[in-house]
């Protein structure tokens, strides 16, 4: 089902928390956010930036997506991304 809001900034509607199991747990400061976007260049498949300033992203990626998100946690430069395993909440 499409996304009512597209501009909505945060978690991409409907996320499959039972992915999170074994895996891990992303969250994007909004406040901190200043859609600079480098995490969508270090991480397309998991951030995505709709319009000038709406960033979608995937809150419970899987453990083999690690990679891939600590390059964009790494590449933010407002360090806006905290990333955590699922099972223990531990960065």
């Amino acid at each position: 089902m499409p996304d009512p809001n597209p501009d909505r900034i945060g978690p991409s509607p409907s996320p499959d928390f039972s992915r999170a199991a074994g895996g891990l747990r992303v969250s994007v400061d909004l406040n901190r956010c200043q859609a600079y976007a480098q995490c969508c260049y270090a991480a397309p498949d998991h951030f995505v930036l709709h319009g000038a300033e709406a960033l979608h992203y995937d809150p419970a990626p899987t453990a083999a997506a690690r990679d891939a998100i600590e390059r964009a946690r790494v590449a933010c430069p407002v360090q806006a991304i905290l990333v955590e395993d699922a099972g223990n909440g531990r960065p």
